[in-house]
């Protein structure tokens, strides 16, 4: 039950702040509210979720020291996966499958569904790394992650670069060119931190303001 929150969480499906209904979930997970309360406890201690005395629990909001510790480590774990990758191994079919699938919702306007695909096409990149650590650690971090996106609140100005940008990576590594997808995703990461940095600085000023 903790992994399917979590997946919730990965989806967006949950924005930073958001107070979470314990009745709801329990209902909507098919759980008991004291099971409810065990996974709350766990995401809780792994920085998901955050309980407020007499006000209940909530989802995290990352720092900005946060936002900068998962980036790095997403350049030091997935550019390292992407370099040292076996050249036929299973999960470029993940990785393509999400390339697709981004394709798709970016032509629906689905940029929800676009940020997902963007999840599980960093999620592939990780698996090429053979470690079942690694992809556990880095499924926490993909979660982490969409809550750091869900403060931007504009999907498709989050997301919109990046589609292109994972079909380039996967094309350079569907010709093995291993060692320049890497680079090119060292780049895009050191990019899409700046974004998010930015706007989340942005943010902090707006509302110091009010």
């Amino acid at each position: 039950m903790s992994e399917q929150l979590r997946q919730k969480l990965t989806a967006g499906e949950f924005a930073p702040g958001q107070r979470l209904s314990e009745q709801a979930l329990a209902e909507q997970l098919g759980i008991s509210r004291n099971t409810l309360r065990e996974v709350f406890r766990g995401l809780t201690k792994d920085g998901l979720l955050r309980h407020e005395p007499n006000r209940g629990v909530f989802v995290s909001v990352p720092s900005i020291a946060a936002i900068i510790d998962i980036y790095r480590v997403r350049r030091l774990i997935e550019c390292q996966a992407l370099a040292q990758a076996y050249p036929r191994h299973p999960a470029k079919k993940h990785m393509r499958q999400a390339v697709e699938q981004a394709l798709a919702a970016r032509d629906r306007g689905d940029w929800v569904a676009v940020g997902t695909a963007n999840m599980a096409f960093h999620m592939g990149i990780v698996e090429l790394a053979d470690s079942e650590r690694l992809n556990l650690l880095f499924a926490q971090v993909l979660a982490e992650l969409r809550l750091a996106f869900g403060l931007l609140r504009d999907a498709e100005f989050l997301h919109a670069p990046y589609v292109d940008m994972n079909r380039e990576i996967l094309e350079l590594a569907e010709a093995g060119e291993f060692a320049k997808a890497s680079a090119r995703l060292n780049d895009y990461l050191v990019h899409s931190e700046r974004i998010v940095l930015a706007v989340y600085a942005r943010k902090l000023e707006e509302g110091a303001q009010r």
